[in-house]
């Protein structure tokens, strides 16, 4: 019987819209479950995953031993503010409910995803929460703390599904000066 992908994760990796070459950069990914279904979507992109947890990359490395094996998906165990690109760029940087993005200013965290991201790169950021006033919350403290970093106004999404309320927080790019802020209106 296959295994049950959780909503939530669904929902995210559907959002990312994933291209077949994408240069993909996950945060945060737990068990691997995203990246599981991101690099089925991958011809010939790649994507990198990086956790804090040694336990959640090993995780990770059982549940995706063929995409490994492939090339498709690297894996890095380190702390978001200690990660260096390396002159590796990515199109679609994601986390899901990662919270550094609105428990704090996250300024260090925000300057490694800078470095990472692709020029026209998008950061997503996916939050599920127990209810729909608490998605409010977090997602404006999320973008509070991505406008204080240098991020353009961001596209709010949400999802309400059977379950807690889902919100992510798009950011369509970096500033770059001179750069005209759009709000982009969220949905009903």
């Amino acid at each position: 019987m296959p295994e049950k992908i959780p909503d939530r994760i669904a929902w995210a990796v559907a959002a990312l819209e994933i291209g077949g070459a994408d240069r993909v950069l996950e945060i945060g990914g737990g068990p691997g479950v995203a990246a599981s279904l991101v690099c089925s979507r991958l011809d010939t992109g790649r994507m990198l995953l990086i956790d804090r947890s040694a336990t959640a990359i090993e995780r990770t490395r059982r549940r995706n031993a063929e995409h490994l094996s492939s090339g498709r998906l690297q894996l890095e165990t380190v702390e978001l503010r200690e990660f260096e690109a390396r002159g590796r760029q990515f199109d679609k940087v994601f986390a899901v409910n990662v919270n550094v993005f609105w428990t704090g200013p996250a300024t260090e965290e925000l300057a490694r995803v800078r470095e990472a991201l692709a020029p026209g790169g998008r950061l997503f950021l996916f939050y599920e929460t127990p209810s729909a006033a608490r998605a409010r919350d977090v997602a404006t403290r999320v973008a509070d703390a991505l406008r204080a970093n240098g991020f353009a106004a961001p596209g709010l999404r949400r999802h309400l599904g059977a379950g807690p309320a889902v919100a992510s927080v798009h950011v369509l790019d970096p500033l770059e000066p001179g750069t005209v802020l759009e709000r982009v209106p969220e949905p009903p």
